[in-house]
């Protein structure tokens, strides 16, 4: 191995890395900025828009589309009841929750046709919730070799469309619901 090298692995090689700039991604990750009140009260009393990201709500339950997806078209789906824990939601809202999630996928298959899903919800900060408070599940599309050397070798996921062109393409099938 030459001088120069050794030079690259030692102090360049794995630490440089291109990256895709995403500077409110991580006001986010970071918290920096805490929002004033519950983002997920906030587009309930919005309502269905492209300001809110909020695609549906009907009988206690919201769908709005992931701000920072972990994955194009990744759905939330919220109760409007500001509750932490999925035992505290009557037998009514946490069925339909469960309604609701099945009406999303099936408008998912329909505008993207993904091969799949991972579909669930992050119980409590300990688990990883972001939001613990405002409990949400995650409906997040998967498609075959949708996880290319992007996240592997460059620690990024590359999505080919944001949240705003997700809602877009959504609205209407949700509008239909």
């Amino acid at each position: 191995m030459s001088k120069e090298d050794n030079y690259l692995l030692k102090n360049i090689w794995p630490q440089e890395r291109d990256f895709m700039a995403r500077p409110d991604r991580l006001q986010y990750v970071r918290k920096l900025t805490r929002p004033k009140a519950c983002v997920f009260c906030e587009a309930k009393e919005n309502g269905p828009s492209l300001e809110s990201l909020c695609l549906y709500k009907n009988n206690g339950v919201m769908v709005v589309v992931n701000k920072f997806p972990y994955n194009t078209a990744h759905l939330l789906v919220i109760p409007e009841s500001h509750e932490g824990d999925m035992l505290s939601l009557n037998e009514e809202t946490y069925l339909e929750v469960q309604k609701v999630i099945r009406k999303a996928v099936g408008a998912l298959r329909e505008i993207y046709n993904p091969d799949g899903f991972n579909m669930g919800l992050n119980h409590g900060a300990v688990a990883g919730a972001g939001i613990p408070e405002h409990i949400h599940w995650h409906i997040v599309p998967r498609w075959n070799g949708d996880t290319n050397f992007f996240p592997v070798i460059a620690e990024t996921k590359c999505l080919p469309e944001t949240p705003q062109q997700s809602y877009e393409r959504l609205q209407k099938e949700f509008q239909n619901l």
